[in-house]
């Protein structure tokens, strides 16, 4: 598929075929084209837990657990993806990869830091990892999980202290859907967005 084409195909499905799982060399390059991702320093401070078979319902006895009555319907069809992936940043890898003696600074402060780059990286790496997924011509959705879960998320699957769960991929085959109501807000245009020069200028 040309990129231009992913670029445009890309967005969030929240209804999966249960019947057909992904193939494991799929699962393999979605996620080695995920670890091309750029980070700071190549400190490449993420990491990803896949859930599949019944370790993915052991995600979802704990996530979906008494979940609020508006959101029931949503999560019926993204609990039908027969593959989950977790996305990890992990903050201490980008500290001390500063404090190395190649980058100069001589401690871990994050004042350094003019943004968290651990999680902007992460995301960078899930982003590959959607277009990646049109491009095999499956689907997929990026979501969160209920803050108040995520501690006994980490104790179910040993996630070590340290790694920030920024959110999650639902990958599998798509199914008939409806698309977000959110759409209709429309896409921003670069006229509105794009500052040329001085903040304010919009025009080419």
């Amino acid at each position: 598929m040309e990129f231009s084409e992913v670029v445009r195909r890309r967005r969030m499905v929240r209804n999966f075929d249960p019947d057909r799982p992904v193939p494991a060399e799929v699962r393999e390059r979605i996620l080695e084209n995920g670890l091309h991702a750029p980070s700071g320093g190549f400190s490449q401070g993420w990491a990803f837990l896949t859930l599949e078979g019944d370790d993915r319902e052991r995600y979802w006895g704990i996530a979906a657990a008494d979940p609020d009555e508006k959101y029931v319907g949503w999560l019926t069809g993204l609990r039908r993806a027969p593959l989950l992936i977790l996305a990890f940043a992990h903050k201490d890898a980008y500290l001390d990869r500063y404090a190395e003696a190649d980058k100069g600074w001589t401690d871990r402060d994050e004042s350094h830091w003019t943004a968290p780059y651990w999680y902007v990286d992460t995301g960078m790496a899930v982003l590959l990892m959607l277009q990646t997924v049109v491009d095999e011509g499956l689907g997929a959705c990026f979501f969160g999980p209920p803050a108040d879960k995520v501690g006994k998320l980490y104790d179910e699957f040993g996630v070590p202290a340290g790694f920030d769960l920024i959110g999650l991929l639902a990958v599998g085959h798509r199914a008939p859907d409806r698309r977000s109501p959110s759409l209709k807000r429309g896409r921003r245009s670069t006229a509105e967005v794009v500052h040329r020069g001085h903040w304010g200028h919009h025009l080419v």
